[in-house]
């Protein structure tokens, strides 16, 4: 039976149809709160006859029980005897003598009302993650204001109060133990929704102003979140520095001959793989060249120019798109050939390069990232510049690239971290990557390969 909203009597999976004076007999019983009404109140409160007839009192005793029959026949649909266990029929003395009185006899799980009221007494004693589950049940009760049909009727009055100030009282707690799990997102639009139905008080709106500046706090650089459908996997775009990201596996361009000596000449210091080697390897560029040497052994060389040729930097050349993934403590960089690096020392890339080398990499970070968060510069932004993309475009592609490679490896990464620096953020229109990734979800729902379960 649900009074949480207008009343609604389903017996047996059934809806049943009461009469308007049965449907109010049965909320001023339930207003009782399982205490026992004198068919003389009963009358009173719900037929409120505006005149007493004298002997009157029979004919008013007889009103009563034929509504309380209607409804004990309502329950016996559960079974025979049904409604006379839950419609309880008592004897009061009184000066008059002994008067019938009638009583509601209902478990919590056959009345809304009640059900709600112990979830939310069970969870003000629950640690936090219990008492969301609890707060989250008892709300989904809630289909509006209680005893709808009489709420404004005297007896109503106080468990209508009570509800109601038991319900904000379950929001605020849901609000508190979603801040205490870190969940923000999940507490904001109970308190948006809290501070629009109390618009006048104080204290919701303190508290959604906490939440979001909680939520400002969390995001930090934070410029763009989109989850993917079907998937627990986010693509994020901060504003920073991706020697920063040290929660994440980070991707690192190269050229084709991975050179690492940051002379200025073959590698600025400048540069991605400059500060790689600074700042992961401390300046020791040969222990890089260790790792790389070993990733690469697996991979069969394009050729090797002659000291002629090249009299500087490497002269190996392996193909575009390889990827050796560098272990850094317990996290990896991936670094990916994405460029050739010419006799004349000047790196040179092209829009199919970036995109095959991109549809490379995302395959080496779901067997070697461990599935961490992966995060990667605007690759073609740098120094060897693709000068046919502009950075939306960048960012766009490697949005598009790894969308794609979830297709085929759903466990690519739990995040795809793309950063920004400042001065490439006024070139950069991160609306085009979120429309794009909106639009994924609508057209085709990114999926595990079939046969996945």
């Amino acid at each position: 039976m649900s009074v949480l909203g207008p009343v609604r009597l389903d017996v047996n999976g059934a809806a049943v149809r009461l009469t308007p004076l049965t449907a109010r007999l049965l909320l001023r019983l339930v207003a009782a709160d399982g205490e026992a009404v004198t068919a003389r109140r009963l009358y009173e409160d719900v037929w409120q006859p505006a005149v007493e007839l004298p002997h009157q009192d029979l004919r008013n005793r007889n009103e009563v029980q034929k509504r309380i029959l209607e409804l004990r026949r309502a329950f016996d649909r559960a079974g025979p005897g049904h409604g006379a266990r839950i419609v309880r029929t008592g004897r009061l003395p009184t000066a008059r003598g002994a008067e019938s009185t009638y009583r509601l006899d209902l478990a919590d799980d056959e009345l809304d009302s009640a059900a709600f009221t112990r979830l939310v007494g069970d969870a003000l004693r629950a640690a936090p993650a219990s008492a969301v589950r609890l707060l989250t049940d008892a709300l989904r009760l809630w289909r509006g204001r209680p005893l709808t049909e009489v709420r404004d009727e005297e007896f109503a009055r106080a468990p209508v109060r009570r509800l109601t100030q038991l319900r904000e009282t379950a929001l605020r707690e849901l609000i508190a133990g979603h801040t205490a799990l870190g969940r923000y997102d999940l507490a904001l639009p109970v308190a948006e929704q809290t501070a629009r139905e109390r618009p006048d008080d104080p204290e919701a709106a303190a508290a959604l102003a906490r939440l979001n500046a909680r939520l400002r706090e969390r995001h930090g650089d934070e410029l763009l979140r989109h989850t993917l459908r079907g998937l627990r996997v986010d693509v994020v775009v901060v504003r920073g520095d991706l020697f920063d990201q040290e929660d994440a596996n980070l991707v690192v361009g190269f050229s084709d001959t991975f050179d690492t000596s940051t002379d200025d000449i073959v590698i600025s210091r400048e540069s991605v793989q400059g500060q790689l080697v600074d700042r992961l390897f401390a300046g020791r560029h040969r222990l890089l060249d260790d790792h790389l040497r070993r990733g690469l052994r697996e991979v069969t060389p394009l050729a090797t120019e002659s000291v002629r040729a090249k009299p500087r930097g490497r002269r190996t050349r392996y193909p575009i798109g390889t990827a050796v993934p560098v272990p850094v403590g317990n996290r990896r960089v991936f670094a990916l050939a994405y460029s050739r690096l010419g006799n004349d020392l000047r790196a040179r890339s092209a829009p199919a390069d970036l995109r095959l080398s991109l549809e490379r990499l995302w395959p080496s970070v779901a067997q070697h990232g461990l599935f961490r968060p992966v995060a990667i510069p605007l690759i073609g932004a740098g120094l060897s510049r693709i000068v046919e993309l502009d950075h939306t475009q960048l960012l766009s592609l490697i949005v598009e690239t790894f969308t794609e490679s979830l297709r085929q490896d759903p466990a690519v990464c739990p995040e795809l971290r793309i950063v920004v620096r400042d001065e490439e953020l006024g070139r950069t229109d991160l609306s085009a990557a979120e429309a794009f990734l909106r639009d994924a979800d609508e057209r085709s729902p990114v999926l595990p390969p079939t046969g996945t379960l």
